[in-house]
C-alpha cells in the first residue's frame, strides 16, 4: 500500500484503484490503460515560480500548463515545470508515480476547476502504474487545493 493510499483510507475517502503495466510516462498512456477519459485522467505537476516556490499543479490530461497565467496567478515573475530531482525530492515520489495525497512536504496545490464538474477522476495513487478514481471534491478536501480556471 502506498502513502497515498493509506492516507486516503486514513481520512475515510471514498475511492477506488486502477493499476496497469507502467510501459510510458504519461496521462494519455495511463488514461488508455486504465479506460478513463483524458479529460477525466489527473496529471500531477511540480511547478517552479522565481523567487524559488512550488505548487502542485492537478490538471486534466487535455490540457497543458499555463505558465504564465499560474505566476500571474500567484504573483511570481516566471513559472517554470520542476526539475525530476526537485519533483522527487519534494514529493518523496517518482516522476510518473507523483501523487498529490501525502507527499514528502506539504505544499500548496491547485486544481483546474474543470475537473469539479465530473463525478469521479483518476489521480495517480503514490506509484508509477496505479491510479485511484474518486470524487474530484474529495481531492480539494484532503489537500486543501485552490480550484482555478486553468
Amino acid at each position: 500500500m502506498t502513502r497515498a493510499v493509506a492516507f486516503l483510507k486514513s481520512q475515510e475517502i471514498s475511492f477506488e484503484t486502477a493499476e496497469y503495466d507502467h510501459d510510458e510516462k504519461g496521462a494519455v498512456f495511463a488514461s488508455q490503460a486504465i479506460g478513463v477519459p483524458l479529460e477525466k485522467t489527473i496529471k500531477t505537476l511540480m511547478v517552479e515560480f522565481t523567487p524559488t516556490a512550488h505548487l502542485v499543479v492537478l490538471m486534466p490530461g487535455t490540457k497543458k500548463i499555463p505558465f504564465k497565467q499560474l505566476a500571474r496567478i500567484w504573483g511570481a515573475k516566471r513559472a517554470f515545470m520542476a526539475n525530476e530531482a526537485t519533483a522527487e525530492g519534494l514529493s518523496g515520489y517518482l516522476v510518473g508515480g507523483i501523487s498529490p495525497f501525502a507527499m514528502t512536504k506539504r505544499l500548496p496545490v491547485a486544481m483546474d476547476a474543470g475537473l469539479l464538474a465530473f463525478d469521479r477522476v483518476a489521480v495517480n495513487g503514490g506509484k508509477r502504474g496505479l491510479m485511484v478514481i474518486m470524487d474530484p471534491s474529495d481531492i480539494l478536501k484532503v489537500t486543501g487545493a485552490e480550484p482555478v480556471d486553468l
